[in-house]
């Protein structure tokens, strides 16, 4: 209770306090007890004294009275509990003069109503007590202020909760005069079938267009679902589970390993699409990894975008790329597609380097020196081993003279074919090495090219042959333009006797190969000991219906040839 000021000699009535002093220092204690006592929950012993008071006396005590006074436990020996009642041994409670007549009122209104109370006293934790030491009935007034000490520490020690909130209980904070807002609705049932009632829009069946037992139905039948597919699923896995061990067994780690009821069909389906999608990039990009294999698969020529044939010795790094990109003109290769369109506003050449020694129409042919122009026409036997199987040079380009026909329009002189022969040969071979590129064969370009390396050689005054071996292409162009050269010869020829050589120094074309085309066309043979060359007129016929349909566009014209045959060959 709260301590009230007053002047030192004074008292409530203005008489003078002579034991103020004296009494100062019990007093104090006193006034303490009960603001401690504010602070701890009361105890059902102080509940039952306060009640008493009520009743039996008309004083209305305050709680802090009652607090104050709870703090002296009167209880009966256990000892004395089976003879006849003893009552207690009351102990006179000092109060300053400040607390007036009426506290002392009060004060005696608790201890008669304490006596009057038959229950069996209770400890601070609402229990009997245990022994007699809880209580020291006899003892002075000193042991009494320690008993009334160690009680106040036991309960200080406790804890304290009086500053939570109550809890409340679910009937406390549970609206049941809550109602569903769906006009018409009595707030039963519930969208799951779960609960009896509903207070929201999203549980209400009336608004969803069903009725509380159409709910409940629907609710049976999910659970029921629910367990089947559990079952059905446990199944499928002990199932799983056999067939993948069975397979781990008998495969190992040599097949993939079974992806079934792993996943729904549908995601697994995506997944086989994504590997079908996956291993057909990398084999574009990459290719097969083998010793020997083309690892280029396409190249970007122009305005083409050309398969390659066969495996061609460029540079590692671009080896591994699946798609080589080139300039058509200066024939440098390139990465991407970028890299080739910055090329292309930047490369000024237009046309082969080297002499034009020939022009015809929109057909031209260079003459590129490989001594000259080594890097031109490294990238050339580079570019034709792509498309060539026997071929083996690729940089020692210096002995050779590159003849290479383009076909003009108003962009350039787009890369037609070529061919290559040695500067001396020793065994008069007119070509080394003879390409058409493949957007323009089975267009008469290749003839045209062995007709022109033939024109050379009837300028230089030689018999010329290509070099062996041939590539399967090459022989099936040789032998055709052989057998047109023989027939047109035999059609023009107007004698009764012919010679094998006086072919070869007509045509250049080496008596060897003369020999075995007349021998495949069956016009060579052996008769009374000499050999006949047999003229025979089907074949003639049949040579110039075809001349007739093809026309003379794609001939070569010997007066448009400039050149001179170099020095030292």
């Amino acid at each position: 209770m709260p301590r009230r000021k007053r002047n030192a000699g004074s008292s409530s009535d203005g008489t003078e306090d002579s034991d103020f002093s004296a009494d100062h220092e019990h007093t104090d204690r006193i006034e303490t007890y009960g603001r401690t006592r504010r602070n701890t929950r009361l105890t059902r012993a102080s509940l039952r004294l306060s009640q008493s008071s009520q009743d039996s006396s008309p004083v209305q005590t305050s709680p802090a009275e009652v607090v104050t006074f709870s703090a002296r436990r009167v209880t009966r020996s256990r000892s004395l509990q089976q003879g006849p009642p003893v009552t207690p041994k009351k102990y006179p409670l000092r109060q300053s003069r400040s607390s007036g007549s009426d506290t002392e009122q009060h004060v005696e209104d608790l201890k008669r109503a304490a006596d009057q109370d038959e229950s069996l006293p209770r400890t601070p934790t609402g229990n009997a007590p245990s022994s007699e030491s809880d209580i020291d009935v006899s003892s002075p007034n000193a042991s009494h202020d320690d008993s009334l000490a160690k009680e106040l520490s036991l309960k200080d020690s406790g804890s304290d909760l009086s500053h939570r909130p109550k809890r409340r209980r679910f009937h406390e904070s549970y609206n049941f005069n809550m109602k569903c807002p769906t006009p018409g609705c009595n707030s039963q049932g519930h969208l799951t079938g779960k609960h009896e009632r509903h207070f929201s829009i999203s549980g209400c069946p009336l608004f969803h267009n069903l009725s509380v037992d159409e709910c409940k139905t629907r609710a049976s039948s999910r659970d029921k679902q629910v367990e089947e597919r559990t079952l059905s699923h446990r199944q499928d896995e002990n199932r799983h589970d056999t067939r993948h061990q069975e397979h781990r067994q008998s495969h190992g780690n040599n097949r993939e390993p079974l992806l079934e009821n792993i996943t729904s069909d549908y995601d697994l389906e995506l997944f086989r699409k994504a590997q079908a999608r996956a291993s057909e990039d990398l084999e574009k990009l990459q290719g097969q990894v083998a010793e020997g294999s083309n690892m280029i698969k396409t190249i970007v020529f122009g305005r083409y975008e050309l398969d390659t044939w066969y495996h061609s010795p460029y540079p590692e790094e671009y080896a591994r790329l699946g798609r080589l990109y080139m300039c058509e003109f200066c024939l440098k290769y390139m990465k991407s597609q970028t890299i080739l369109r910055r090329h292309m506003a930047k490369c000024v050449w237009k046309h082969p380097p080297g002499d034009e020694i020939y022009r015809k129409g929109n057909i031209s042919v260079f003459e590129v020196d490989g001594k000259k122009n080594k890097i031109y026409c490294q990238n050339l036997c580079l570019l034709a081993k792509l498309f060539l199987d026997h071929k083996t040079l690729y940089y020692d380009v210096e002995p050779f003279l590159f003849y290479v026909m383009t076909e003009a329009d108003n962009t350039g002189c787009h890369l037609v074919g070529y061919f290559s022969k040695e500067k001396n040969s020793f065994l008069n071979y007119n070509v080394s090495c003879i390409l058409t590129m493949p957007q323009y064969m089975r267009q008469g370009y290749g003839k045209m090219l062995i007709d022109f390396s033939y024109l050379l050689s009837k300028v230089e005054e030689k018999v010329g042959s290509p070099e062996r071996p041939l590539s399967d292409l090459g022989l099936i162009s040789y032998r055709s333009y052989w057998k047109e050269v023989l027939l047109r010869y035999l059609n023009q020829f107007q004698g009764t006797e012919i010679s094998i050589k006086e072919i070869s120094q007509e045509t250049a074309v080496n008596p060897v190969d003369i020999v075995s085309t007349l021998q495949s066309l069956q016009m060579l043979k052996y008769w009374k000991g000499k050999h006949l060359v047999l003229k025979r007129q089907d074949l003639i016929d049949d040579w110039k219906a075809k001349e007739t349909k093809r026309g003379s566009s794609k001939t070569i014209e010997p007066t448009a040839l400039k050149w001179t045959p170099p020095k030292g060959t």
